[in-house]
C-alpha cells in the first residue's frame, strides 16, 4: 500500500466517471450512504442534491460528510474525504456546476439540459471542504 501524492489522488478522482459514496448522520445518528456524482474545486468536492431529501435534510442540521471513491480491480485504490459542507442555494453557481457535472457523467451534449433540469429551486450546491484526506493506491501490495 502507497500513499497517494496530491496529484495522483486528483487524477484518480476525475479519472473517468467514477462517483463517490457520500455518507452523512441521519436524524438518529445512523449513517446513511448514496452514490454522488462529484466535482473538485482545489481540494474541495462539489455535489448537488435535494434540500429535502435525507442527504440535504442531514447536511444542513449537521454538516460533516464523508465520501469515498475506490477502485474496484487489482491492484486496489480509494481516496476517503472527510470533512464538512457549505451549502448555496444560488441558482447561477448552481447552474454552472451542474453543468459541468452534466458534462462529466452524461457528455457535452446534453450537459445544459441537466442544468436546466438541476439548478432549480429546492436544490443544494453542496461544498465539502476536506478536514481530512486519506488516499491510497497499490492496496493489495502488489
Amino acid at each position: 500500500m502507497r500513499e497517494m501524492s496530491d496529484e495522483e489522488r486528483r487524477g484518480f478522482l476525475l479519472e473517468g466517471t467514477r462517483t463517490g459514496k457520500l455518507a452523512v448522520a441521519r436524524l438518529d445518528g445512523s449513517p446513511y450512504v448514496l452514490p454522488v456524482w462529484f466535482l473538485l474545486d482545489g481540494d474541495d468536492v462539489i455535489l448537488t442534491t435535494g434540500a429535502d431529501t435525507v442527504r440535504g435534510r442531514a447536511l444542513r442540521r449537521d454538516g460533516r460528510a464523508s465520501m469515498l471513491v475506490d477502485e474496484e480491480r487489482p491492484p486496489y485504490a480509494f481516496v476517503r474525504v472527510d470533512g464538512h459542507a457549505v451549502l448555496s442555494e444560488d441558482l447561477g453557481e448552481m447552474r454552472r456546476w451542474a453543468r459541468a457535472l452534466g458534462a462529466r457523467y452524461m457528455g457535452e451534449d446534453v450537459a445544459d439540459r441537466f442544468a436546466e433540469r438541476n439548478a432549480i429551486p429546492g436544490e443544494l450546491l453542496v461544498r465539502i471542504v476536506p478536514d481530512r484526506i486519506a488516499a491510497q493506491t497499490d492496496v493489495a501490495g502488489w
